[in-house]
């Protein structure tokens, strides 16, 4: 009877929560250098239409914003970086493959890096954040096309012939802030010559040509390399998190966080744009 009632007792003071629902999406990969294909958009995960995470009030819970990678190139040459909520982590998108002068092959990511020529786009992975990119023209050949980058919704196209590069994927839309945005979309695969540049994804994937870079705050992709323009293929685009929740509860935001807050019916949204630190809720 006694342990009863004590395990009653704690079940009274279970430590109250909150339920937050968010989207996280990555930094999108950065576009292949010279002849590249176009980078992967950032990784994207949401809970609207699943579960919100239930979260203790008074308890901190990191927040990251993912960088766009860099474009390729001799020696900067990335993915673009991951963006976290909790326990939620979104995996930055692959930088897209470029031609022989660096001879990079295109990175695995949120959604795949498109191919460069010859080569077999990148793949999505960890599953189930977004696309593959798709394949450069093979055997090489002409115009050396390359494939676009994967997005959030769609694969990344692979170069439908030697003078045409893929057109990158299309990402997600998400109206968490009241309004429908999309994100993560891929990069553009470029070429040797000619005007055959693959456009990038809906959702802020960069177009292939001179320093086509990814949507700010989009996770997009990249756009790919063109021969002879300096400088060739574009940076990813940064990431973001979005947090709703009740607006009878409030948020505190720590240092080295850019966030902005307004309210959408009956709940709060906190956007987050740049940096890593923690938050909080009351």
């Amino acid at each position: 009877m006694i342990g009863n009632i004590i395990a009653g007792t704690l079940s009274a003071y279970a430590a109250p929560t909150v339920a937050v629902d968010y989207l996280c999406v990555a930094g999108g990969g950065g576009g292949g250098s010279q002849i590249g294909g176009g980078g992967g958009g950032g990784g994207f995960r949401t809970s609207i239409g699943g579960s919100a995470l239930n979260l203790s009030l008074g308890s901190n819970y990191t927040v990251t914003i993912g960088a766009g990678g860099n474009r390729g190139g001799a020696s900067n040459y990335s993915n673009g970086g991951d963006s976290v909520f909790a326990t939620i982590t979104s995996t930055g998108g692959g930088v897209g493959g470029d031609d022989t002068a660096y001879a990079h092959n295109p990175g695995n990511g949120g959604s795949g890096g498109g191919g460069g020529y010859g080569q077999t786009g990148g793949s999505a992975s960890p599953s189930g954040q977004g696309y593959a990119g798709g394949n450069g023209i093979s055997p090489v050949v002409a115009e050396y096309a390359c494939g676009g980058g994967g997005g959030a919704g769609a694969a990344g196209q692979s170069a439908p012939n030697s003078n045409q590069g893929g057109n990158g994927g299309n990402g997600l839309s998400s109206s968490i802030t009241g309004s429908s945005v999309t994100y993560a979309g891929g990069g553009g695969g470029g070429l040797r010559n000619g005007g055959g540049y693959g456009s990038g994804g809906t959702g802020g994937g960069g177009g292939a040509g001179s320093n086509n870079p990814g949507t700010a705050n989009t996770g997009g992709g990249g756009g790919g390399g063109v021969a002879n323009i300096t400088p060739s293929g574009g940076n990813g685009g940064s990431g973001i998190v979005i947090l709703s929740y009740p607006s009878s509860n409030t948020i505190t935001v720590g240092g080295g966080l850019t966030a902005s807050t307004t309210t959408v019916g009956s709940n709060k949204v906190t956007t987050f744009t740049a940096g890593t630190g923690n938050v909080s809720f009351a």
